[in-house]
């Protein structure tokens, strides 16, 4: 995915986040395309930096963002979600493309982030 000016940077408001929404329909399906598990999913959240796009062009019935982010091991994600009522919903999470992990790693020295 190539970050462009058709995403926008936007923090979605967390404020009101409760916790993660997790059912039969997106428990296992990022571990089983790709690898990915439910707490590798929520670590991105805490963990600084991580990005977040506003994801126009798929946002048609729900207001969607994507992330860059590291888990606390390291493992550099991609990550698709949604806020429903005050809880995050993953619907995608995978490893970093190439271009992102070049994206991501620009953002970082381009941002305030201080380690």
């Amino acid at each position: 995915m190539y970050i462009s000016c058709i995403y926008i940077m936007k923090t979605p408001d967390f404020s009101d986040i409760s916790g993660f929404d997790w059912d039969d329909g997106n428990r296992d399906k990022n571990w089983e395309k790709h690898n990915v598990t439910s707490g590798e999913c929520e670590d991105l959240f805490f963990n600084e930096p991580f990005f977040t796009y506003f994801d126009d062009p798929h946002s048609r019935d729900e207001n969607r963002y994507f992330g860059l982010g590291e888990t606390s091991e390291g493992r550099q994600l991609f990550i698709v979600f949604t806020l429903r009522s005050n809880r995050i919903r993953i619907i995608s999470a995978r490893n970093m493309s190439k271009k992102e992990r070049s994206a991501y790693e620009n953002l970082k020295k381009d941002s305030t982030f201080q380690e």
